[in-house]
């Protein structure tokens, strides 16, 4: 405990799954925390952590918004030591069905939200001596896979994206770390929503169960947990990993190294 005492941390997508578990895990640790999520459930997962956690709606394709939203960090804590660019959207379609409003809100949420939030993030950090930035992407920016190719596209773009502004942020010697985080199959209900057989077949729909799935396609033949995700997450967010930067961190039960 206390990996994470006097820093201040920011959490996009942190109404459910890994978003809230990171959350979690970063007041547990010592952190204050901002919450920021589309949905107004985050304002009762903030009141369920405590005194450490706050709240604020947010759409993060929303180019001004991150404008508030860095306004009040800096108006509450005058210091940003961490972000997490964990919202995001799946994708489910074969190329040839995807209409190109539907590939360019992908490309919005789970791209360009990253880049928005870094962008906004960065002058604050530098006005603290450094931070470090975490960018949730996916195995599916490692890896192609079928009927995912928005979402691959995002997340891999998430993976480069990180390793470039790392290079820039080395460079000014600003003390900020930028990183990716790659989770696997992890058992939420996001995963079974993203992946029902309805997105492939409107007739005898059942959710994927994300154990059944991982136990088929992943090494270790478990699907990991959202807390999984979340420890990572405090490794890149504590000064344990003052040395890393520009790299990728992927938790998938070893699914990308089959």
């Amino acid at each position: 405990m206390g990996r994470m005492a006097g820093k201040v941390a920011l959490v996009t997508g942190a109404a459910s799954g890994l978003g809230e578990a990171t959350a979690r895990a970063f007041a547990r640790e010592g952190a204050q925390v901002l919450l920021t999520d589309i949905s107004d459930e985050g304002a009762a997962v903030a009141k369920a952590i405590g005194p450490a956690a706050r709240f604020a709606r947010q759409d993060v394709t929303d180019e001004d918004r991150w404008a508030d939203i860095l306004a009040e960090v800096d108006t509450t804590w005058e210091r940003l030591d961490v972000l997490v660019n964990n919202a995001g959207i799946s994708m489910f379609g074969l190329v040839t069905d995807l209409s190109f409003e539907q590939w360019r809100r992908c490309l919005s949420v789970d791209l360009d939200s990253v880049f928005l939030g870094t962008r906004a993030a960065i002058p604050l950090m530098r006005r603290g001596g450094g931070g470090s930035i975490i960018n949730i992407s996916s195995m599916a920016g490692i890896t192609g896979q079928m009927a995912l190719s928005a979402y691959c596209a995002a997340k891999g773009g998430v993976r480069l994206f990180s390793k470039a502004v790392a290079l820039e942020c080395a460079a000014a010697r600003d003390g900020i770390r930028v990183n990716s985080v790659h989770p696997g199959i992890i058992d939420t209900p996001i995963f079974a929503a993203t992946t029902s057989n309805e997105r492939r077949s409107p007739v005898g729909a059942e959710p994927i169960d994300p154990q059944a799935t991982a136990a088929l396609v992943t090494p270790m033949g478990r699907a990991g947990r959202p807390e999984d995700i979340a420890n990572a997450c405090v490794y890149l967010a504590s000064d344990e990993s003052a040395y890393l930067t520009g790299t990728e961190v992927i938790v998938d039960g070893g699914y990308c190294a089959a």
